[in-house]
């Protein structure tokens, strides 16, 4: 693990307590150890613009970590444009009872992916490297969540396919999207919409919760 990451974990561990969000001490490790394989691949790989472990123990782990309860109500996942593994990982690190799908056409970021599914013993993650419109699933997720993948309507609309009889499709966005809201199909819906403060970010969050009108 990254020294100045774990320098930072009693921090960590402090702020997920103070989002109420239950972490153990294994999932406390696995975690940072994450964060730290993703600073470290990100030197050759092109991961993420982030390059500082604090910055990126905000701006992506605890950003992904505050999304954990909004998943409870679902048994599987489909984390579309998951790039690096964002919310991805973090979420079935702190899930291990719920299945996740983390799909990306960039061959060297599903690559990393695997490589740290493999160390940290995920065995509820899948990983794929395809086009949404070319992946298929026999049964459908639950729910289908992405972070800043695309607007609502082209979300919804590439990845129709993948979701489950009664399912949910899962937006996390920084700035209310009145504009594309407005701008979806008739035949869906708005089931929920949630402003979530991320500790130590200016920046709000917004979870947007979709389904199917009929």
């Amino acid at each position: 693990m990254n020294p100045q990451l774990k320098q930072l974990q009693p921090e960590f561990n402090q702020e997920c307590e103070n989002l109420s969000i239950s972490v153990s001490d294994e999932q406390s490790d696995q975690l940072l150890t994450y964060l730290s394989s993703l600073l470290k691949w990100n030197k050759a790989f092109n991961l993420t613009a982030i390059r500082d472990p604090k910055e990126g123990l905000y701006l992506h782990l605890l950003d992904s970590v505050v999304v954990s309860p909004a998943v409870a109500e679902f048994d599987s996942c489909l984390d579309v444009g998951t790039g690096g593994g964002l919310p991805g990982i973090p979420l079935a690190i702190l899930n291990p009872d719920k299945k996740f799908t983390l799909l990306d056409t960039n061959s060297k970021k599903t690559r990393f992916l695997k490589q740290v599914v493999y160390e940290l013993g995920l065995e509820n993650v899948t990983v794929v490297n395809k086009r949404v419109q070319d992946f298929s699933h026999d049964t459908g997720y639950a729910c289908i969540l992405s972070r800043a993948f695309a607007s609502l309507k082209d979300m919804t609309e590439w990845t129709e396919h993948l979701l489950a009889d009664g399912g949910q499709w899962l937006a996390m966005k920084g700035l209310y999207p009145q504009e594309e809201i407005d701008d979806l199909d008739s035949s869906l819906k708005i089931v929920d919409s949630k402003q979530v403060k991320v500790p130590n970010l200016d920046a709000t969050r917004y979870f947007i919760y979709l389904q199917k009108t009929q």
